[in-house]
């Protein structure tokens, strides 16, 4: 039998708890999944404790599958609550756990709030992506968004504009791209992944007229990969590399910046896209978007993104499972 997916409760006042239960109701058919969460917070479905990951499958048709983790305290929609920082740490902690004894597919996370964990419960990593990669025993991961319409990864994220180009350096740029190339074989089922890359500069730099970190950096390390056999395309002008036609012509795009990449791509498809982590020894996706304590408790919020994730989620792990 498929193991479900694994969903992490997030944070317990945001949107999480609403688009968990929209997700169940449209998914409810299809791959099963449970959440680690407070059962009293699934108020917008019809909801039901299980006791272990493999009484989702059963659950599943008819009730939203809870792996129960009591709150410290009530759930206030929209509100700062660090005193269930702990629980919501404790939940992404279970998912991985059970992901890794092959007992979940998968692991999606619904959003955080980095500050409250850190006011709450002194977490001292960045974020979510940096918190998992410690808890899968890696050094580092690489963020992916893809949609239907365009996979593409980041190769600095939350960082100053004007602090990118001293960040990029050929051996963030080449575990980048090697962690992304294999992600691309061994996940996606793409043998022969070709991947775009894109300039920092306008124009690619224009021969070193607007910049010259395409032909310092880029350029020499694209051409020593390539010559261990990646197919790599560029590096490439921005501007040109995401209309229809391009898109066709690789399977994912690095970009160099946060911008860079994640304009594109919810442009494409605002709603549907979907954060990959890469290098894990788990499968982990969450939706685009953070906690929007403005609208939680509104019943306003969209779930495409979540459903997104877990079909991606299952999809993935299932063929990382099949490949063992």
């Amino acid at each position: 039998m498929i193991p479900p997916v694994a969903l992490t409760m997030g944070d317990p006042s945001g949107i999480g708890p609403e688009i968990t239960c929209k997700a169940w109701e449209r998914l409810r058919g299809g791959q099963p999944f449970f959440v680690i969460g407070d059962a009293e917070l699934y108020t917008g479905c019809p909801a039901e404790r299980i006791a272990t990951p493999e009484d989702a499958a059963a659950v599943m048709p008819r009730a939203l599958p809870v792996l129960d983790l009591p709150l410290a305290a009530p759930a206030l929609p929209g509100r700062a609550q660090p005193e269930n920082a702990a629980a919501t740490i404790e939940s992404i902690d279970r998912a991985v756990a059970f992901a890794q004894a092959g007992r979940a597919l998968g692991v999606v996370t619904n959003p955080i709030t980095k500050k409250i964990l850190v006011d709450g419960a002194g977490f001292a990593h960045p974020g979510h992506t940096e918190y998992l990669a410690a808890l899968g025993g890696v050094s580092r991961s690489v963020m992916m968004l893809a949609a239907p319409e365009l996979r593409v990864v980041p190769a600095t994220i939350h960082i100053a504009l004007s602090d990118v180009p001293a960040a990029l350096t050929a051996p963030l740029l080449r575990e980048t791209l090697e962690i992304l190339h294999d992600a691309l074989i061994r996940d996606f089922g793409i043998p022969a992944p070709r991947i775009a890359v894109a300039g920092l500069n306008p124009h690619a730099g224009e021969g070193g007229m607007m910049g010259t970190e395409e032909t310092t950096l880029i350029t020499p390390l694209l051409e020593a990969l390539r010559a261990t056999g990646m197919d790599l395309r560029g590096p490439l002008p921005a501007d040109t590399m995401f209309h229809a036609a391009a898109r066709a012509r690789y399977d994912a795009a690095l970009c160099m910046y946060h911008d860079q990449a994640l304009i594109p791509i919810k442009t494409l498809n605002f709603s549907g896209g979907v954060n990959v982590t890469l290098g894990l020894p788990f499968i982990r996706t969450s939706p685009d978007h953070g906690t929007a304590h403005d609208i939680a408790g509104r019943g306003m919020a969209d779930p495409d993104s979540l459903i997104a994730a877990i079909g991606l989620a299952s999809e993935l792990g299932q063929r990382r499972r099949a490949a063992r």
